[in-house]
């Protein structure tokens, strides 16, 4: 929260980021260029819902509006509270709904650097042959997917699921401006990448599958995720669910078997 930087020069900061002139940006807030103007230079301060209003228009993620609420002067309106906290209960138990109902296939809550806060522990034959530090909490999902001590040697369209991920967490990087987020795309896109280009994304039908071989048999899943409509705490904002279902028929007929073999044992 700790930012001497004007709040002024924030605002510049995160218009340039998403690409708008001033007078784009004007347009969309309903106000003029010469107040917005001298809002970024300093020669006007903008009030609390000045500040939020443009934060809306220009997309600044929660956890970085209070960084410009203190760059002005005010205090953070938007509160950080961990998963565990009795005013997420509602929340909580919506997570642990949809985690639970997903079952037997796997789905994860994920937070803003991409590790694993709740799980619905499904098809742990995912995991084999991982090496034991990569499933030390926090589990990191990129580490996991993309380490060759990870899920990568066994996926069987690496090369495709690699540049997805890396797309995805490019995407967030830009969006964010994290810097998190921005050292944890540096690190995975230095892993091993294989040879060749990944098929067009148009060669399937839905969705880009994650294909995984198991002592099951070769799976196929495609993803949803799902986040939080209207957030106010900053953890919820930032969470998001990652769904699997299975993307053919033998895949859920495999995962239909080894969950009724774990019920077994």
């Amino acid at each position: 929260m700790l930012n001497r930087t004007p709040v002024g020069h924030l605002l510049r900061e995160w218009r340039q980021r998403r690409r708008l002139s001033q007078l784009a940006l004007a347009c969309d807030a309903g106000i003029s260029t010469r107040h917005l103007s001298f809002i970024e230079t300093g020669r006007a301060q903008p009030s609390r819902d000045m500040l939020l209003h443009l934060s809306e228009q220009l997309e600044v993620p929660v956890r970085e509006r209070n960084v410009l609420l203190v760059a002005a002067g005010f205090a953070p309106i938007f509160p950080e509270r961990p998963l565990e906290d009795p005013a997420l209960a509602a929340a909580r138990a919506a997570i642990d709904l949809v985690l639970e109902r997903q079952k037997p296939y796997p789905a994860f809550a994920l937070d803003r650097h991409r590790h694993i806060v709740a799980s619905n522990a499904a098809l742990p034959e995912l995991y084999d042959g991982v090496a034991p530090d990569l499933l030390e909490p926090p589990i990191n999902v990129m580490r996991l997917s993309l380490h060759p001590r990870g899920l990568a040697p066994r996926i069987a369209n690496l090369a495709e699921w690699r540049a997805h991920l890396l797309f995805r967490l490019r995407r967030q990087a830009e969006l964010t401006a994290d810097a998190a987020v921005i050292e944890l795309l540096r690190e995975v896109s230095a892993y091993p990448a294989p040879a060749g280009k990944p098929p067009h994304v148009l060669d399937h039908d839905i969705a880009v599958p994650f294909r995984i071989r198991t002592a099951g048999g070769l799976l196929s899943f495609f993803s949803m995720t799902t986040v939080f409509g209207t957030p106010v705490d900053v953890m919820l904002a930032e969470l998001a669910l990652e769904l699997f279902f299975p993307a053919d028929d033998d895949t859920a007929a495999s995962v239909a078997r080894m969950a009724a073999a774990h019920r077994t044992q």
